[in-house]
């Protein structure tokens, strides 16, 4: 580094490598704009296949599905990974410590084929628990028979959350490792209780691993298919259910055009997420460095 150029050599690779990843995207994208039925055919440009998509009710119905499973997906693994995290990170070691790390972790390394079979097989015990082959009698019954009687949203809700809780907890773990603790300490001097440290000093200063999670999350259950497989029932499709099923009959620009609706979505996304975490963390630093430079003095 320190100041050399990059050799041509390297830059050529770098460019092969980015033409190797992203040309496919870019080629769907064009393509989603084509004439044509045949998606390797220009019949030229028309807009025709995204009035075709948003016509669709069945796509229309998927994607609000998938969509809102990944919300809620999201939201319920940063709560639950940001507790796993804290535990591994903080409470150092205590018995059963290593077992714990290897549950939190697990879905991560394990097929999701049999996470999905085992929380099918669970799911199914439940409602044969539960009693819901029979009429459901009393609130607490009810409810169980909602959420595991019939497969849908709710049991793809649990399943994602709890592949997705494993990658937001070892994101919290590594920021809270790598932390200076000094705040948290100066705050307990100043007689901060551990409950408004953890919400006033430790919540702020891991939000990036907090957002980075939560944005992990929601792709990994907006683009997961084989838990969902498992989990699902009739009338719970979601979005890679349905493009699946409509490859099997033959690709169409349509389909293009919903994966560039979603490209752009995401990109979107994405890039004001970062913009606002670059922002906020800035604003803390300098409210660090004043602090600081007002204790100095």
């Amino acid at each position: 580094m320190n100041g050399k150029k990059m050799p041509l050599s390297n830059k050529l690779y770098m460019l092969l490598g980015f033409f190797f990843l992203y040309a496919p995207i870019i080629s769907l994208v064009i393509y989603s704009f084509n004439e044509s039925r045949l998606v390797t055919v220009w019949g030229g440009f028309s807009l025709k296949w995204y009035q075709v998509l948003f016509n669709d009710e069945a796509v229309i119905a998927a994607a609000k599905l998938s969509f809102k499973i990944a919300f809620m997906t999201a939201s319920l693994a940063v709560v639950l990974g940001t507790i796993a995290g804290f535990v591994l990170a903080r409470f150092g070691r205590f018995r059963g410590s290593s077992l714990f790390a290897g549950m939190v972790t697990a879905p991560m390394v394990m097929p999701e084929v049999i996470v999905g079979l085992s929380m099918l097989l669970l799911f199914v015990a439940l409602q044969t628990a539960i009693g819901c082959d029979g009429e459901a009698a009393g609130l607490l019954k009810t409810a169980g028979c909602y959420a595991f009687g019939e497969r849908g949203m709710v049991t793809i809700w649990i399943g994602h959350t709890t592949l997705c809780m494993a990658y937001v907890a070892v994101l919290v773990q590594s920021r809270l490792r790598e932390m200076d603790r000094s705040l948290e300490d100066a705050a307990m001097d100043l007689g901060c209780r551990p409950w408004k440290v953890f919400f006033v000093i430790t919540i702020p200063l891991i939000s990036q691993a907090l957002v980075s999670g939560w944005l992990l999350s929601f792709t990994l259950s907006l683009d997961d298919y084989v838990l969902t497989a498992f989990l699902s029932g009739p009338g719970s499709t979601t979005l890679p259910q349905w493009i699946f099923s409509s490859i099997r009959l033959g690709l169409t620009p349509e389909i293009n055009a919903l994966a560039t609706i979603i490209i752009v979505f995401v990109t979107v996304f994405v890039v004001i997420s970062n913009r606002l975490m670059v922002s906020a963390q800035a604003k803390r630093d300098k409210a660090i460095q004043q602090a600081v430079a007002q204790g100095g003095h």
